[in-house]
């Protein structure tokens, strides 16, 4: 992406806040209600801890009350009264609330640590079973950094909020209830007075959260952004560096790394309005309570004992009202990392198998395209294709890029699904064989190789992992990579990272050769596993094909046409349709586009 196609940074100096609130409405969760109830039904798992959780929450709140009242009785019982008789008692009862307060806030943290833990377990259980029911057209056009984010940032932020806000909400909503209640016993006309700021704070939190959800939702989102932008950066590091594009990945990096700041800034800044407004209004109450309630107690409608509960629970009341605000906005931004998760999960999957799809218990190799044509985003790929490919034998397919080369060894694997016409594997119709079936009696030596963090010995044996040591020697010395992984320092038990950066392009060519060696499939799948090989490595790896592709039926994308010279059938593909076929002499003979080819 070029820096002229990224979002401009936001210039909120530069204009009003409620303009720029305006431009981004939209972007708000757009199913915020729907999201939450979702996120319930997995707390509901764990109902038994959730109860548990409850308890102690309603245990700590009317500890949380009871402790204050009792103050205001030993003021107006032994304080104001000078009696001493009975006090220790009183203080001694104030210390069990207190300890037993303490108690109950400690098991309700730690059984809701619990219950986080398990559903964010869940989240990133669910996601990544689902990367792997996913088709691979929805990984063409997606970055992995920004789908890692979503197994990391966004459930993370869920984990958070389910750590904080789920006991902050409900101890809020039970505190203030018990509050109110307890005020209206003691005195309704001081209640009455100390609840007129309620309409101010409605009103300043309605104005805060309707600017941060939005703030929140976009922060998630260019974190993601961001993420998937540094991980292609940080893979592509060699490309960067040969073509000396580091100043532009660093200025890209800025412009995005600088609108993150900014959304991540206002929605933080907005946020941290509500404490600020709170504590304005909390000063605003005591005010109250310390006026009126004096003029009260002169008047002997109420004891100095009442002015002591009514400010504490005052504190009580706009507390719980703050931290609600304050947990609104966090749930607001979990609620936006829940909706991407969510979305993942919601995705269509890779198409079941059809009903009764079969098993293949083994594979001749005998296939047939059948006027088999595909479209992709409405535009078509493949049209009209038509051949056959006899057991054993091995079909190259050659063009141009963007012929179709690749697209027709896609439809074979059932990577994606031909819109019309047939593919026959052994007189069976694809979509009637088990994808798992199918695919395990295919192997693919692709020309981007990709090894996974382990030792050599692994890598090979991902190919068959029931593969005994002797079996994957046996296929690293059919690949040609057996004298290469005896001089390494500890042979087979080598640790290699996914890049593969210990060992050179052309030995770990040669060691998805001798994975696929290891499958023993049925039909093998060939991307130009030498291009980009020194010479040496290439006869290396071109022996080790020939064993492997022995007897099995091949199919060759061709980048260089001289390494395809002995295929059974060469198949010249244009714009999707075949132009072309037959063998190299045959083609040759023609004197038509694969010549042309073939001379440059």
């Amino acid at each position: 992406m070029s820096s002229s196609q990224l979002k401009q940074p936001f210039q909120y100096e530069k204009i009003t806040l409620s303009s720029k609130t305006d431009k981004i409405k939209g972007k708000r969760a757009k199913n915020t209600s729907k999201t939450i109830k979702r996120i319930g039904t997995y707390l509901v798992a764990e109902k038994g801890k959730l109860i548990l959780v409850i308890l102690m929450v309603l245990l700590s709140s009317g500890l949380g009350l009871l402790g204050p009242y009792l103050v205001g009785v030993a003021i107006d019982e032994f304080i104001v009264t000078k009696q001493s008789a009975g006090l220790a008692y009183l203080l001694i009862w104030l210390l069990i609330i207190f300890i037993l307060h303490s108690a109950s806030v400690f098991l309700q943290n730690f059984w809701m640590i619990g219950i986080a833990q398990n559903t964010v377990y869940t989240l990133r259980k669910q996601i990544y079973n689902q990367f792997h029911r996913l088709p691979i057209s929805y990984f063409d056009v997606r970055q992995q950094g920004e789908l890692m984010s979503r197994v990391t940032n966004d459930i993370d932020n869920i984990n958070n909020t389910l750590n904080q806000s789920v006991i902050q909400i409900l101890a809020s909503i039970i505190t203030l209830v018990g509050t109110v209640t307890v005020m209206l016993l003691l005195s309704p006309i001081l209640t009455l007075i100390t609840m007129t700021i309620i309409p101010l704070m409605f009103f300043a939190m309605r104005w805060i959260t309707k600017r941060t959800g939005p703030l929140y939702k976009m922060q998630q989102n260019d974190l993601g952004e961001l993420n998937g932008y540094v991980e292609e950066i940080v893979s592509g590091q060699q490309i960067v560096k040969v073509f000396s594009q580091e100043e532009r990945a660093i200025r890209e990096f800025k412009e995005r790394n600088e609108q993150l700041k900014h959304s991540g800034f206002w929605a933080q800044t907005i946020a941290g309005y509500i404490p600020k407004v709170m504590n304005t209004l909390n000063f605003l109450s005591f005010a109250f309570i310390a006026l009126f309630g004096g003029i009260l107690a002169i008047k002997g409608h109420i004891t100095v004992g009442v002015i002591v509960i009514f400010t504490e629970y005052a504190r009580q009341f706009t507390r719980p009202l703050n931290e609600l605000s304050n947990q609104f906005n966090i749930l607001l931004s979990a609620v936006a990392g829940a909706e991407r998760v969510f979305s993942v999960l919601d995705e269509e999957v890779e198409e079941v198998d059809e009903t009764g799809a079969k098993e293949l218990t083994s594979v001749v190799g005998h296939v047939t395209f059948e006027h088999v044509s595909f479209s992709y985003s409405n535009t078509e790929v493949l049209s009209d294709i038509s051949f056959e490919v006899k057991p054993g034998q091995t079909v190259a397919f050659v063009g141009h890029t963007g012929a179709g080369k690749t697209t027709i060894v896609n439809l074979l694997s059932r990577f994606y699904h031909y819109n019309s016409g047939k593919i026959m594997l052994d007189g069976i119709e694809l979509k009637d064989i088990k994808r798992s079936s199918l695919r395990s009696h295919m192997a693919f030596v692709l020309q981007d190789t990709f090894l996974f963090q382990g030792t050599i010995k692994d890598n090979i044996r991902y190919g068959r992992l029931d593969a005994t040591d002797e079996e994957v020697i046996h296929a690293a010395k059919q690949a040609n990579a057996h004298s290469f992984i005896e001089r390494l320092p500890n042979g087979y038990d080598t640790i290699i990272d996914q890049e593969g950066s210990s060992i050179s392009q052309g030995q770990k060519q040669l060691l998805t050769v001798a994975r696929a060696m290891i499958a023993e499939p049925s039909m093998l799948i060939l991307d130009e596993a030498t291009s980009n090989i020194d010479t040496i490595t290439e006869l290396k790896i071109q022996e080790g094909l020939k064993r492997l592709m022995k007897n099995r039926t091949s199919f060759v994308i061709a980048h260089r046409l001289n390494t395809i010279q002995q295929a059974d059938q060469i198949i010249l593909l244009e714009n999707g349709k075949i132009v072309e076929q037959g063998t190299h002499e045959q083609l040759i003979k023609k004197r038509g586009k694969y010549n042309e080819l073939y001379s440059k």
